[in-house]
Order: C-alpha cells, then sequence, then structure tokens
C-alpha cells in the first residue's frame, strides 16, 4: 500500500520535470502555403495520392520503374538504413531487461608435490541499471522509434526520386527521338531544296550563292541530327546507369504511340498532406521528434540511477575449505547513485540536447517552407506548358504555311532563296521548341507529382 501511494505521489512529479512527455506531431502549417494565387478543391483526387503505376500509363515506363525499384543501387542502400534503424530499435527496447552472464571456472593446484586440490565456480551473474524514474531508457527507446521511422521516410524519399528521375529521363529521349525524327525529315526536305536551287541556278534563274547558303544550311541541319544521335545515346546510358544495369538501348514506345499525362480530374491536395505525403518534411519531423526525446534523455540525467547486481550458483571452495560436493551460493547488491557535481558535464549535455531541438524545428519549418514553393513552382510550370502547347500549335501551322507558299514563289521566281531558306529555319525551330514543349509538360507534372510525395505505391 505504501508502494502504490509513493508512486502516484511520483508521477505528478515526473510529468512536471518532462521526462515523461511525449512528442506532439506538429499540425500548425504557415498560411498560404502553396502562394496566394493557388485554390484548393477538396472535392477531387489528389496528386499525391494517386499511384505510379495509375500516373504512368506506359507499359515500357512501367517495367523501367520496376526495374528501378528492384536494382536501384541507392534505393536498396536505403533499405539497408532501415535494417540498421530496426536492429538499433531492439536494442533500445531490450534495454529495459536487466543483463546475464554464465562465468564458470575451474582451478587445479598443487603444494610440494603434494595431492592436487580441484577447486570450481558455477556464477549466473545478473546486472540491471536504470534510472530512478525510468526516463533515459523509455525516452531512448523513444527516439529510436523516430530514427526508425524516419528510415523509412528516407527510402521512401529516394524512391520517390528514383521514379521521377525515370519517367523524366524516359520522357527525355521521347523528346529527342522526335526532334531527331523532324531534323532527319528537315535535313531530307533541305537536301531536295538544294537540288532545286541548283537546277534554277543552271536554269540562270539563281546564282552560286543561294546554291551556297543552301548547301550550309543542309550541311548545320545533319551536324544537327549527329548531335541529337549522340544526346540519345548519352541519355541512355543515364538511363541504363539509374538502373543499375550495363549501357544499353532502351526500349521505348514513339512520341507519337504516347499520350501526353493528363490530370484535368486531379487536385495538389490540402497543404496538412503534405506532412503526410512529403518523405522529406517527414524526415525532417522526425529528426524534430528524436532531438525531442534526446533533450528528455539529457534531462532525466539529472535524476537517481539505481543498479542491482547478483550472481547465483554453486562452488565448492568455502573459505579456505573444500567441500565436496559444492554448495549453493547466492549474493544480491543494490546501490544509487544521484548526482551532485560532474564539472557541468550534464548541464552542458542538456543545454547541447535543447540547442540541437531547436535546430531541428527550425529545420523543420523550412522543409516546410521549401516544399511549398515546390509546389507552387510545379503547378505554374505545369499551366505555363499547358498555355503555350496551343500558341506552338499555331506557330507551326502558320510557319508550315509560309514555307510552303515561299517555296511557291522561289519556283515562279517572285521571290528569293533567302526567303525561302528563313522561313524553313523558322519552321525547323518552331517544330523542335513544339516537341521540347511538350516534353515540358509531361516533366512538370512529373515534378508537381514528386513535389506532392507521390510515388508511395
Amino acid at each position: 500500500m505504501k508502494k502504490t501511494i509513493f508512486i502516484l505521489s511520483v508521477m505528478p512529479l515526473l510529468s512536471s520535470c518532462g521526462v515523461y512527455t511525449n512528442y506532439h506531431q506538429q499540425e500548425t502549417l504557415p498560411d498560404n502555403l502553396f502562394g496566394e494565387e493557388v485554390s484548393i478543391d477538396t472535392t477531387k483526387v489528389s496528386l499525391g495520392e494517386m499511384s505510379w503505376k495509375n500516373l504512368f500509363a506506359d507499359e515500357q515506363l512501367q517495367t523501367l520503374i520496376e526495374k528501378g525499384l528492384q536494382n536501384n543501387t541507392d534505393l536498396q542502400s536505403a533499405r539497408l538504413r532501415v535494417k540498421q534503424a530496426e536492429a538499433t530499435m531492439l536494442s533500445a527496447k531490450l534495454a529495459l531487461l536487466p543483463s546475464f552472464a554464465l562465468a564458470p571456472q575451474g582451478t587445479i593446484s598443487s603444494f610440494d608435490k603434494h595431492e592436487a586440490v580441484e577447486t570450481y565456480n558455477l556464477p549466473l551473474t545478473a546486472s540491471w541499471q536504470f534510472s530512478l524514474f525510468g526516463g533515459d531508457v523509455r525516452n531512448a527507446k523513444k527516439q529510436a522509434q523516430a530514427l526508425l521511422e524516419q528510415s523509412h521516410d528516407y527510402e521512401q524519399a529516394v524512391q520517390t526520386q528514383l521514379i521521377a528521375g525515370i519517367a523524366n529521363i524516359y520522357y527525355t529521349l521521347q523528346m529527342l527521338d522526335a526532334q531527331l525524327s523532324i531534323s532527319e525529315e528537315t535535313e531530307r526536305s533541305w537536301g531536295e531544296s538544294v537540288k532545286s536551287t541548283r537546277a534554277l541556278m543552271n536554269a540562270g534563274m539563281a546564282n552560286e550563292a543561294a546554291v551556297s547558303q543552301m548547301e550550309a544550311a543542309h550541311l548545320g541541319v545533319q551536324s544537327s541530327v549527329l548531335d541529337l544521335k549522340e544526346q540519345i545515346n548519352q541519355v541512355e546510358n543515364s538511363l541504363s546507369l539509374l538502373l543499375a544495369e550495363p549501357v544499353h538501348r532502351i526500349d521505348r514506345a514513339s512520341w507519337k504511340e504516347s499520350s501526353l499525362l493528363c490530370v484535368e480530374q486531379l487536385s495538389i491536395g490540402l497543404p496538412v498532406q503534405l506532412l503526410a505525403n512529403r518523405p522529406d518534411v517527414r524526415v525532417a519531423e522526425r529528426s524534430l521528434e528524436a532531438a525531442f526525446y534526446a533533450t528528455n534523455v539529457a534531462r532525466s540525467a539529472f535524476y537517481p540511477s539505481v543498479t542491482l547486481s547478483g550472481s547465483a550458483g554453486w562452488t565448492n571452495s568455502a573459505g579456505g575449505a573444500i567441500v565436496n560436493p559444492g554448495k549453493f551460493l547466492a549474493s544480491a547488491v543494490g546501490s544509487l547513485t544521484q548526482p551532485l557535481f560532474a564539472q557541468g558535464r550534464i548541464a552542458g549535455q542538456y543545454k547541447i540536447a535543447k540547442a540541437q531541438q531547436e535546430q531541428a524545428s527550425l529545420a523543420f519549418q523550412q522543409a516546410l517552407l521549401n516544399a511549398g514553393a515546390e509546389v507552387n513552382e510545379a503547378l505554374m510550370a505545369c499551366q505555363t506548358s499547358k498555355d503555350k502547347s496551343a500558341l506552338f500549335d499555331k506557330q507551326v501551322l502558320a510557319l508550315q504555311k509560309a514555307y510552303h507558299s515561299t517555296s511557291l514563289l522561289m519556283k515562279h521566281g517572285s521571290t528569293t532563296y533567302l526567303e525561302v531558306l528563313t522561313a524553313q529555319q523558322s519552321l525547323l525551330n518552331a517544330q523542335l521548341q513544339q516537341t521540347a514543349n511538350r516534353f515540358k509538360q509531361n516533366q512538370n507534372l512529373v515534378n508537381l507529382y514528386q513535389a506532392l510525395g507521390g510515388g508511395r505505391y
């Protein structure tokens, strides 16, 4: 009864001293985290909650992502970090239990050729050291739990980045394929223009300068074709390394067979979802949680600690006599240690832990702001590339008409080769920009998906 009353009287003291306080998840977010111009639609599915298999419908891209998730060395390293954290967590849980050791010992001694005397000890020893309030062990376990969750979050961050990286490189290859096709088609067309201009020169309707200008432009396009082939090879090598495979050609769908990513029925979700979806934000908060419990551990060092030890076993060495068979022997010792003066070490460690906790809090706040800025930039980029798409379509159509008209006029002698050359060069540039903008539409959506913490499923 007295023990119960003592425990009940001590518990409020433990709570007030902060040793047993629990960390509470952060729920307060900055106002307008995504920017003032961003409106939140809660009636649609959040993009960050979407499975990557549903977002990337291209089967060849799905195959590449699955290979990356299985083989990528960075992701495998992150998974090993999880195993290390799990072992640390197990060790922290078992710290509440006493330690045991079996140390059998035997001796044989003889003096002045007398009969040898055999002695033995078979002791089982136990030791249990703990804080009187138990706060250090409890908080150390919770700290290990936070670090374990952080390792899972880090693994998720690597996975999200890997999925986005594979998708972006895949769409880069499709863009380069399309630009290569456009350039090769332009190169063939320009070759025909060179022949036509040379025929006009032979007929006295054009001069040598026109032929030279056309040939120079033709050679420039041929050089661009070689550059594009080299870029494709380099990008394929980058993707091969990301998949942890020897460099090889990457199988992919053509640009025309692949549709643009479309998320008209999706939304970015609520700002609070960043706390649950963004792995880097969760990593920052786990660091804050671990620092919180590290502060509690440092605080518990101000309170007494108890050490209980004992041993039990059999021995045939009883003082100066040897008895057989051996007798059972047991002993127990208890001690209490209350820090009084530790040369400022305990207070210094507590101040360090408190400062580290404040640093972790600032890092978490900055991680939130960074996440909000990334979402805002990705949203703006998505909208910009979408608006520019219609403009590029109209521009290409207009330049195609201009090139066709100037080519006909040149054949009838009512325009110069410079106008044809300018029209064809402008058309090529517009087609390449149109293709690049199509790539940006997909890339920006992939970046938004990553910024919202997608790729978990």
